[in-house]
């Protein structure tokens, strides 16, 4: 019931000054910080935190080919390549790319359904399908296919993990046990047992 999830408030975050009002969205909703620090990450960090397996580029690089699709990219001349794989390997580069450009808020949430919760409080990570109210879908100004024809990572704001097990990787890749903290805030009375 009680999880935790990895939060990284991005370079474009941190560089517009949003911070507080990303973290007063998420205290509000009842997550709580255990752990939090800036970090600028280096190249291993950023490899390290975006997936290498085929699944995920597979997703990722036919999500890019869709949209590029859609919109009427060449694809071809944009990716260099129509491989799905090959696709999501150049995502990833960028994305690595965009993480270590500046600094990173990294922060640990706890609550009840953290990981979930905290997802549906970012938004969809395309920020044209993100819905206001969510984080990306107020403060988000990128789009995918700017992102695309620019040869970019699309900069949305935040990165929240997609599962616990997700969560429970990225959160020790990112922290020490020991610069975790344990505490009670008031309302957790509510739904102790």
């Amino acid at each position: 019931m009680i999880e935790r999830s990895l939060v990284l408030l991005k370079p474009d975050a941190v560089q517009r000054g949003i911070i507080g009002e990303i973290l007063h969205r998420f205290e509000r909703a009842g997550m709580k910080m255990v752990a939090v620090k800036m970090v600028q990450a280096d190249e291993n960090l950023a490899s390290s935190h975006y997936p290498d397996s085929k699944k995920w580029k597979q997703i990722v690089g036919q999500r890019t080919i869709d949209d590029c699709e859609k919109y009427g990219i060449d694809l071809m001349a944009n990716m260099g390549t129509t491989d799905p794989i090959e696709v999501g390997n150049i995502v990833k580069k960028w994305n690595q790319e965009f993480l270590i450009s500046g600094p990173v808020l990294a922060i640990v949430f706890q609550g009840i359904n953290c990981v979930e919760r905290i997802r549906s409080i970012a938004g969809d990570t395309i920020p044209v399908r993100a819905a206001p109210g969510t984080i990306r879908g107020d403060f988000s100004l990128d789009s995918a296919i700017a992102a695309n024809r620019r040869k970019r990572t699309v900069y949305n704001l935040i990165h929240a993990s997609g599962s616990i097990e997700e969560a429970e990787n990225e959160i020790k890749l990112w922290f020490k046990e020991d610069e975790i903290c344990s505490y009670k805030r008031t309302h957790e009375d509510l739904y102790s047992y």
